[in-house]
């Protein structure tokens, strides 16, 4: 490892370079360069990356280093083929590393695992939907099937899939919702009757103060750094939560911009920058709402308001139970699970106070914790009380991962669908779909582990090495009858397969789609309800790979026939025909494939946005709870008298979701390492630690499973005492999987109880090449 303080802002120069050598490592430098110009224009496609929206007017680049690095590492010309798999054992490749597999090129064929051989070989497709088809038809009931979805699919593949599953005859529909924003379909539902934001991209245009919460843009959504450094020139106040100090959250310089690139300049991307505990978010809030009330009532006994009384008297429910609980929280509970002062707390809500119109946006240091529901309806009652929802420059605003891991969730992938959802299936399609919920991931991946659910089909992901609690998730996945992963690049899940297996190779977001119709175009949904259409322009007529659509379809053909209950291959031929389906069934779509083209994509619509409160009472609801007695609840004989951190897993910069790009993390001055554990300096001063010391970390839990990782090296880093960051994939082994949100059963990635000591093994070797 090379630990190189990088002092540059976020973007700029290190942009470029990153973006040029990713460019270079695709071995397709022609067609990518014409590929990132098409990237999220009008006609193009859309990014394969992150969910942020754009604005709908014209520009040259729509992309950030991490669009180009995910679309240089789709349109690569390295290939992997069954002469591949011929000369690599499936236990060899399970030993090789996520970013080595990834590495091998784009899957171009599909084939099948031989258990004897313990090697993939060829197989036709129609022989792999016959054989899919067998054994889901040979199941004793359909919920002994997973139908998994990465948030990478498109609005029209996962269509197709939820109306095949249910018409199998289940709704266990595992996804990748489950892992991310859960906790804020849930505690968004419950709230204000919708599980999604409320703002739009052009609010962040009026808004007079930007909070934002656990969320690090710089590396998982960097196109919305222009518009943290837009809203800053123009004077808002852009107050950052957060448990360690990230660059993208200080300072941007953007890559678009002559004066700032030539000048080595650069613009904040936030005014104010305070560093809470891990999973002290909900403390903090409840604080500025503690500060906050006390003026209230102030202003109230001299005929004046903070808070704004006409808009809760109409539209919310809940006060009085709220700021009751609010007296009952003390100080000292908010200041030492908060990890912030009474003074910092108060500042931010001098800063909330003066603004008129605030965005409150949040990510996954937000939603992967055990009371993540009850923090995000903490961030609502704050809103709620000062009517900032429906209201230009304000609003509520999730900022979610995948690029259509929300449109996913809007056409149907929902393991717990909505009645008037189901009855709008039956009545469109003729058939009664099950009603009984589902399995979401935990519930899935529990099943497969007892043997209950016999086969996995993956669209799309990578979930041995999202999911927690890793070894007991592989483990589960080979004991299944029947593994099936529809992908475009070889991964870990895939080197885990199950007593049978297929790989099924698909288009990504950059190939032609050509179908009997001609040329193919989907659809995404972006963080913020906006729809685009998206059409690939590299040619991958030479492989014998299919759309997504075309693999979802074939399945359900064989599986249950040729018309039940759709014509499948005409809505292969032509996509309009299921967004003809889309339109009969999903509010929001009507004339869907008439606005596919408007500029900008379309707007579907939010409730909420418009004071419509679709809740049991027909308003916001202010909902109460205390603060959690402890982040992570252990009993006293788990402590064992040591010293207890919190840790959390995160992204490096040089990696998307589970797809390892690199080794560098450059924003975090780590350069060709991936097993590093960071680190408040006070803290390695009291534990006797140096950079670069090994250390191994063992978390703590209420079974008797010893989780562990070894030879981490220890990295110092601005992060809040007793708090440890590490990445992931590599540490998702320390977190149990059955550690997960209330309500949302989200897996507590960001809230792990682990000890660390200096190590005695010696460091695992990757190869970077």
């Amino acid at each position: 490892m090379s630990y190189k303080e990088y002092s540059g802002s976020a973007g700029g120069w290190g942009a470029l370079k990153a973006t040029t050598e990713h460019l270079l490592k695709s071995e397709n430098v022609a067609k990518n360069l014409m590929n990132l110009l098409r990237t999220n224009q009008d006609h193009g496609f859309d990014c394969p990356g992150c969910a942020w929206g754009e604005k709908g007017v014209p520009g040259h680049f729509r992309f950030c280093e991490n669009g180009a690095k995910a679309v240089n590492w789709e349109a690569t010309s390295k290939h992997v083929d069954s002469k591949f798999f011929a000369e690599h054992s499936v236990n060899w490749l399970n030993k090789q590393s996520d970013y080595w597999l990834e590495f091998q090129g784009r899957l171009s064929e599909p084939v099948s695992y031989n258990a004897a051989t313990d090697h993939y070989e060829a197989i036709s497709w129609d022989d792999a939907f016959a054989f899919i088809a067998q054994h889901l038809n040979a199941l004793d009931n359909p919920d002994q099937a997973e139908f998994y979805t990465s948030g990478r699919a498109s609005n029209e593949a996962a269509f197709l899939y939820q109306l095949f599953a249910r018409r199998y005859g289940t709704n266990n529909f595992p996804d990748c919702s489950n892992m991310c924003h859960e906790a804020t379909s849930v505690g968004l539902a419950e709230a204000i009757g919708v599980g999604k934001g409320t703002t739009r991209i052009e609010d962040f245009e009026k808004a007079d103060a930007i909070f934002l919460f656990g969320q690090n843009p710089g590396t998982n959504h960097p196109r919305m750094l222009e518009t943290l450094a837009s809203a800053y020139k123009r004077g808002a106040r852009i107050v950052a939560f957060n448990n360690l100090k990230e660059r993208g959250l200080e300072r941007f310089t953007n890559p678009q911009d002559p004066l700032e690139m030539l000048s080595n300049g650069y613009t904040p991307t936030t005014s104010d920058y305070f560093i809470p505990k891990l999973g002290g978010d909900m403390a903090a809030v409840r604080g500025m709402v503690k500060v906050l009330l006390a003026r209230h009532r102030d202003a109230v006994a001299s005929g004046n308001t903070v808070f704004d009384l006409p808009f809760i008297e109409q539209h919310t429910q809940g006060i009085d139970a709220y700021l009751a609980q609010v007296d009952a929280t003390s100080w000292q509970q908010i200041e030492q699970q908060s990890g912030l002062s009474q003074q910092q707390i108060t500042q931010a809500a001098d800063i909330y106070q003066a603004a008129d119109s605030v965005i409150v946006t949040w990510a996954m240091g937000v939603t992967q914790h055990k009371h993540s529901v009850q923090t995000i309806q903490e961030l609502v009652n704050l809103q709620l009380l000062f009517g900032q929802v429906g209201k230009e420059g304000a609003g509520l605003c999730p900022v979610r991962g995948h690029s259509n891991v929300q449109g996913d969730r809007t056409v149907g992938i929902n393991e717990k669908p909505t009645a008037a959802f189901l009855d709008k299936m039956e009545q469109v399609f003729g058939f009664a779909p099950p009603r009984k919920p589902g399995h979401g991931v935990v519930a899935a991946l529990e099943a497969l582990r007892r043997g209950d659910s016999k086969v996995f089909i993956g669209l799309g992901g990578n979930l041995v090495a999202a999911a927690p609690d890793t070894s007991r998730v592989a483990s589960a996945m080979r004991g299944a009858a029947l593994t099936v992963n529809i992908a475009t690049k070889l991964n870990r899940t895939h080197v885990n397969p199950g007593q049978n297996a297929l790989i099924l190779p698909c288009l990504g977001r950059t190939d032609i789609d050509l179908q009997a119709a001609g040329p193919q175009q989907i659809t995404v949904e972006d963080s913020f309800s906006m729809v685009h259409g998206s059409a690939g322009k590299v040619d991958m007529r030479d492989e014998d790979i299919r759309s997504e659509i075309a693999i979802v379809a074939g399945i359900a053909k064989a599986t249950l026939g040729e018309h039940t209950p759709v014509d499948w291959q005409a809505l292969t031929d032509n996509y309009d025909r299921i967004r003809d389906l889309i339109e009969q069934v999903i509010p929001g779509f009507s004339q869907f494939n008439q606005r596919l083209n408007a500029p900008g994509g379309f707007y579907l619509g939010n409730s909420a946005r418009e004071r419509q409160w679709h809740t049991v009472s027909g308003k916001a609801q202010m909902l109460s709870y205390p603060l959690p007695d402890a982040i992570v609840p252990l009993p006293k004989a788990k402590t064992n008298g040591q010293q207890i951190f919190l840790l959390q897993t995160m992204r490096s910069h040089d990696q998307y979701n589970t797809t390892i790009y690199g080794y560098d993390d450059r924003y975090r001055s780590v350069f060709g390492e991936r097993n590093v554990v960071f680190v408040n300096p006070q803290d390695m001063q009291q534990l006797g630690l140096n950079t670069g010391d090994l250390v191994d970390i063992t978390s703590l839990w209420h079974d008797d499973i010893a989780r562990h990782i070894y030879a981490f090296k220890v990295v110092p880093h601005e992060i809040a005492r007793g708090n440890l960051a590490a990445y992931f994939p590599e540490a998702n082994a320390l977190i149990p999987l059955d550690s997960f949100g209330d309500r949302s059963e989200t897996p507590t990635s960001k809230s792990v109880a682990v000890v660390i000591q200096k190590s005695c093994h010696a460091p695992l070797l990757v190869s970077t090449d």
